[in-house]
């Protein structure tokens, strides 16, 4: 993986650019990128296993909090793209949020059907995964699957998550991976 920083002088912590992978770029969301976010978050394809999907008011409500939170923070969800692509082909990132009274990292992904099946939440995962390690190591890091999500179940377990905890969560029985 090589890492892109704007400044050679600055850190993550300073100025977060971009991620890239042998195969994909990851980059900080923008405005520009709402409608595919939103596109993503509301195929019926890609919420097979929510049992409360978002409609397009909801997700682009969601899109505007994960805007608000890279204010904030200087980190968050990422648009991945492949190099030199211009489609925004899956979202994945950390948000920062409190889970048993703790704050972790919550790592989140999600691709557009067109990009299943060629590892890229493995991919993607594992480079915001070093970010993590490098930048935020004192925070854990939490991924909560719906336990009928059999792919996510496998891509947290690839990225080498332990099982936490399994409770209900947005709605769905799921499992909660931490490292």
């Amino acid at each position: 993986m090589r890492v892109i920083l704007s400044d050679p002088r600055a850190s993550f912590a300073d100025v977060f650019t971009d991620i890239e992978t042998d195969r994909l770029h990851l980059r900080p969301l923008h405005e520009a990128d709402r409608q595919a976010m939103v596109d993503i978050h509301t195929d019926p394809r890609t919420n097979r296993f929510n049992p409360d999907p978002p409609g397009v008011a909801r997700a682009s409500e969601m899109f505007t909090a994960w805007l608000a939170h890279w204010a904030e923070r200087g980190f968050g969800y990422l648009a991945v793209t492949e190099p030199g692509g211009k489609e925004v082909i899956g979202v994945c990132g950390v948000r920062l949020r409190e889970f048993h009274g703790e704050k972790v990292l919550n790592l989140g992904y999600r691709f557009r059907p067109s990009a299943w099946g060629k590892g890229y939440a493995v991919e993607a995962g594992a480079a915001v995964l070093e970010w993590c390690a490098r930048e935020q190591a004192s925070l854990p890091v939490l991924a909560s699957v719906n336990v009928d999500n059999k792919p996510s179940l496998r891509v947290a377990e690839r990225l080498g998550f332990t099982e936490y905890t399994e409770e209900t969560y947005e709605g769905a029985l799921s499992r909660h991976y931490r490292r």
